[in-house]
């Protein structure tokens, strides 16, 4: 069976090629983790290292601390600790007036934020990020809608 390669994703491919070479990864692997524990572990390498092709930030340069943390910018922006972040979406934006979910989001966030090509939707690379960042929020309080810190 043929492939045809004008339909890979190109970030999803460097995204699974980063997690296959990944020390940490493959540790997490060689462990025997469960599939979920995995995805977690995968996906907090992904927020810790991965760039996505963009300016060479990660989303750990937004979010100290492997998203546990907060960081002001010089300009004053305040980019908040995402800890129970999952738990709020889906959500209203006021910028694109539309519900969004935490897929897009990331997505948001690694185009706007990052300069890079986000994960597609349906990615390994996408289903690990949102693993991770839903054990940030395991055991808070759903509030759809919310906002962090409030």
């Amino acid at each position: 069976m043929g492939y045809n390669v004008s339909y890979i994703r190109w970030s999803g491919l460097l995204s699974v090629l980063l997690i296959s070479i990944c020390p940490l990864a493959s540790a997490a692997r060689a462990t025997g983790a469960d599939p979920l524990t995995q995805a977690v572990d995968e996906g907090k390498i992904l927020f810790t290292h991965q760039t996505f092709g963009g300016t060479g930030a990660t989303c750990e340069q937004c979010h100290h601390d492997a998203g546990r943390g907060s960081t002001v910018t010089p300009d004053g922006r305040i980019h908040p600790a995402i800890v129970g972040a999952a738990a709020l979406f889906p959500r209203f934006n006021l910028k694109v007036r539309k519900i969004i979910t935490l897929e897009d989001q990331v997505r948001r966030c690694v185009a706007g934020g990052l300069r890079g090509t986000p994960p597609a939707y349906d990615s390994a690379a996408m289903r690990s990020m949102i693993a991770y960042l839903t054990s940030l929020s395991q055991g808070k309080r759903m509030r759809m809608g919310g906002k962090l810190g409030k």
